[in-house]
């Protein structure tokens, strides 16, 4: 029985998972969120020493909190050679082997393709190869996107890829486990996960990369490829010059009355709860992105990176959370916050509250054939949301296409009358809806699977 453990350290709402490997005594710690109170707390737990902290590569999807973790244990920080960074580090290169403890080592792989100067760590127990910490190389069931560095580079380091995993699978036996930082939602990866855990023998016959011949890899990583976060641009350089210690502490709170200027001056007022409470009642003018999705992927996106953004909260802890998930990505600061109800935001004003219908795809169609639900504008616009991706799979017969990021800057684009909005679920339709409201615009929003669109008797074509 090996003596080594692996303890994963999830953050769902950005697809991504941290590792720290210990043997009782010591700690390697690899990829960690900037929020680094998650690992000292479970090292606590555990009763081991963070000796070594390893960044596979310099994230583009979060800031990491490597550096500050390395700064606070005293650990050595491990960072490729090969890169241009503003702090110290201990250089790694292709084939350099770290022993961690008696009993524990691990070797450095260069494995570029999702960022030039990429390495996989192999970690190495008393009985020899444990598994590999892999980073955006080879994930489970897929592979890292080869576009963040820029479109002129997908196709050469799609290749580096598709190389890079042939030498992992190469050098580890079956048994190997495989431990990949993105791919459980990330926009990191070329595709989602299609398992919770694997092995170096799983992915033979499971992957893509390990499947295919190079250019057939390379042809079809690069046709699935969709847009990206736009706050991706921000994260290389903040990784490379070296992100500071988190500030989570509270941020100010503001009255009714400032609430109200801010939202005058167009400023992002985010409403953290659920999206059904938002249609139910809201404060006029502010925007829904609910903690119960994927809220600082979507924001970020779409707001003008550096703008103000208030956060908006039933309670203190549902504010904390949301400011944990934006300092994650480099939104280190909320502008100001404010807990309580809609009733409380609008100081008792009934008139700065309002309410968004919501429909099915069944209403839609009902719509469609002139029996509309008597309490649902009828629809003039049909808006998806989706990406584009999601569109030409296949989407609602006539209706209007533009993805969600895009909608902050393509607002004129939108047909003029009432406008139903859908997604593949909700959420982001709900986002879209919101903004649209704000801006004056009639609106519908359909809280609803996009499989039932079909079910419900609409036309469902391709691109």
């Amino acid at each position: 029985m090996s003596t080594i453990h692996i303890e994963v350290v999830a953050t769902s709402s950005l697809g991504d998972r941290s590792y720290l490997a210990h043997d009782g005594q010591v700690a390697l710690v690899v990829d960690p969120q900037r929020d680094i109170d998650r690992i000292l707390a479970l090292a606590g737990r555990l009763g081991v020493r963070v000796t070594h902290v390893a960044e596979t590569h310099l994230h583009n999807d979060y800031v990491s909190g490597g550096l500050a973790l390395a700064r606070l244990t005293g650990a050595e920080y491990l960072v490729a050679a090969d890169e241009t960074v503003g702090f110290a580090r201990r250089p790694i290169a292709d084939g350099d082997e770290i022993a961690l403890s008696d009993t524990m080592s691990v070797k450095a792989v260069a494995t570029p393709g999702h960022t030039f100067h990429h390495l996989s760590y192999v970690l190495t127990g008393p009985g020899g190869p444990e598994g590999v910490f892999t980073g955006g190389s080879l994930l489970f069931g897929t592979t890292g996107r080869t576009d963040l560095l820029g479109a002129q580079h997908a196709h050469a380091l799609a290749h580096r890829q598709h190389t890079s995993a042939r030498r992992l699978a190469d050098l580890l036996p079956d048994g190997a486990q495989v431990w990949p930082t993105h791919g459980f939602g990330s926009f990191c990866s070329a595709t989602q996960s299609d398992a919770p855990a694997s092995t170096i023998g799983r992915e033979r016959q499971a992957n893509p990369v390990l499947r295919l011949e190079a250019d057939d890899f390379v042809a079809q990583t690069l046709a699935g490829l969709d847009a990206y976060p736009a706050y991706y641009a921000h994260m290389g350089p903040r990784n490379a010059e070296g992100a500071g210690p988190i500030d989570l502490t509270p941020v100010q709170a503001v009255d009714p009355d400032r609430l109200r200027e801010r939202i005058a001056a167009g400023e992002w007022v985010v409403d953290l709860r659920s999206r059904k409470a938002f249609a139910t009642r809201h404060l006029t003018g502010t925007l829904s992105f609910g903690l119960d999705g994927p809220m600082a992927t979507w924001l970020a996106w779409m707001a003008p990176w550096g703008t103000p953004i208030t956060l908006l909260g039933e309670d203190a802890d549902q504010v904390a959370a949301a400011q944990r998930e934006l300092a994650r990505i480099g939104i280190d600061r909320p502008a100001a916050t404010a807990t309580g109800s809609p009733e409380q935001w609008a100081g008792g004003q009934e008139d700065r509250l309002n309410e968004l219908p919501v429909a099915t795809f069944a209403d839609l169609a009902a719509a469609r054939a002139g029996r509309a639900p008597a309490h649902l504008p009828a629809p003039d616009v049909v808006l998806d949301v989706r990406m584009t991706n999601e569109w030409r799979a296949g989407h609602v017969e006539g209706a209007t296409h533009i993805p969600l990021p895009d909608l902050p800057s393509r607002l004129a684009d939108v047909p003029g009358g009432t406008v139903w909005t859908h997604c593949g679920s909700g959420y982001r339709a709900a986002a879209a809806t919101s903004l649209l409201a704000r801006a004056g615009r009639r609106v519908v929003h359909i809280d609803d699977a996009f499989a039932a669109a079909g079910d419900a008797g609409l036309t469902i074509t391709d691109a």
